[in-house]
Parts: C-alpha cells; structure tokens; sequence
C-alpha cells in the first residue's frame, strides 16, 4: 500500500498546501484532516492547541504515513517541536517556508504578518524572518475575523471585501512591499486582499514553499513515490461535512478531478 503525506490544519485552510502539493507531487498519496469541529484555532490557548494537534496525529498514524505537514500556522507555531518529538518521521510546518518566500520577495526589507490571534501572538514569523535576515523589518496583525469566514464558504461572497478591507486597515499605509498571509485559509480571500492592499504589495503564501520542503525531503529520504497506480486520497473532517466537502472540491478541482477520493467523518473528539 502505497503511503501517504498527511496534513492537518484546524479545518479547510491546509487545503491551500495540499492544492500545492498534489501539483508538484501528482504521484504522492494525500491524507488530509480538517479539525472543523473546533475551528479555529487561533484565538485558543496554545496547550489547547498542542493537544488537539497531538490527537490528530496519533489519529492520522495508524494509517502509517510517511510525513506529517501541520498546514495550521497556530499548530506550527505552538506544537511542531512537540510533534517532532513525538514522532519518528518527518514533520514539516508552514511557518519556516513563508518566511522564506518573504525574504525572497521583499525589497526595502519591510515585511507585513498577517494571522491568528495565537500565530500573531507567537511571534513565530518574526522570529523566523529575523533569523534569516536580523535587520528585517516586521508588521504583524491579527485577523481573527478571517479564518472563521472562510470556514463558512464565504470567501466568493458579495461581503469578503468588507470583511478584509475591516480586518487589514491598521496595515494600510505601513512602507510593506510584501504580505505574509500567515494561515493558510487566507489564500482562499487573495483576491480581496490583493485588491485592499493593492498591487505594490506582493502577497505570499506559504503553500508554494511548503510542498517545495515536502518534495526536498521525501526525496532525500528516498521516499518519493514510485508508483504507477492513481493514488486515492483521504479526506477526513471532525465537524459537519458538506460545506467542508463543497469547498474541498471546489478549491481541489483540478487535481482530484476524475480521481478516487475517499471521504470520512472520524470520531477522535
């Protein structure tokens, strides 16, 4: 049985890193775990986090995968060195990549961090972009409104604009030339938040980068797939599934189309 990558994120946003990478990575099998029955995480206590992330994974083992990717910024920041210790395969976050897409992006140095209370709160980008490039500097803002919206399928309504032009103005006019979107649900509003900021300001998400680590490690490893079978990726949400499943496909057409998908409720809560 061919094994998989698997993702975890507090409900629909690590669907932007798996988009990623089910289209660097076509062959690699995708177990996925939207944590939607308490999202979101951002605005809980980090050892509320920590064990919710410490469940999901001892969930996500028995299926013996080969890498575990914590597609949650809140996760990352507060339970991956947790999760690595626990754990004997890789395990990959998404904080580390985004900061280095910034640093590749940004030209006056000045950085815009955009996230949940607890990622903000954390100041685990700072850190991470600090420790690449010391004399960079951070502007960092919570948007707890965000990452809840997008979890009610929202993100292509008439309101998404307002709703990100509310959260983002205490950025707008801050001397950035590039934007953090520091979880990964916010990928699903760009659009919006592209058109509040404006074009001079390069938005970078993780996702990209993210898959980049995940393929360089696999295959240092020497664990990339070799199969030539369709690999048949797993999709499992602890909450109501239908507006979770709607947006799976919608944001995933064009990499599970015509593809075998498997879908499941779990009972780990």
């Amino acid at each position: 049985m061919q094994q998989a990558i698997a993702v975890l994120d507090s409900g629909v946003g690590g669907l932007t890193v798996v988009k990623e990478v089910m289209r660097q990575l076509p062959h690699e099998k995708v177990i996925y775990f939207g944590d939607t029955a308490r999202s979101p995480y951002g605005p809980r206590a980090a050892s509320e986090v920590r064990h919710f992330t410490r469940q999901i994974v001892d969930y996500l083992l028995q299926f013996n995968p080969k890498m575990i990717v914590i597609a949650c910024n809140t996760a990352t920041a507060v339970a991956i060195e947790d999760i690595r210790a626990r754990v004997s395969i890789p395990v990959v976050g998404v904080i580390s990549p985004g900061a280095r897409a910034a640093i590749k992006s940004t030209r006056s140095g000045m950085i815009g961090v955009i996230g949940t209370d607890g990622t903000i709160r954390s100041q685990a980008y700072e850190t991470a972009l600090k420790m690449i490039s010391p004399d960079i500097r951070v502007y960092s803002e919570a948007c707890p409104l965000l990452a809840p919206f997008v979890e009610r399928g929202l993100f292509s309504s008439e309101s998404a604009y307002d709703v990100v032009e509310q959260s983002l103005s205490p950025l707008r006019g801050k001397p950035i030339d590039c934007l953090i979107l520091g979880c990964t649900h916010y990928p699903f509003l760009t659009e919006s938040i592209s058109q509040v900021m404006g074009p001079e300001v390069a938005l970078i998400s993780s996702a990209e980068e993210t898959a980049r680590d995940i393929s360089t490690i696999l295959q240092q490893r020497g664990l990339l797939s070799n199969s030539s079978e369709m690999p048949v990726h797993q999709f499992f949400c602890s909450g109501e599934p239908v507006v979770f499943k709607q947006i799976a496909l919608s944001w995933l057409k064009d990499q599970i189309a015509l593809k075998p998908v498997v879908w499941q409720i779990p009972s780990i809560i």
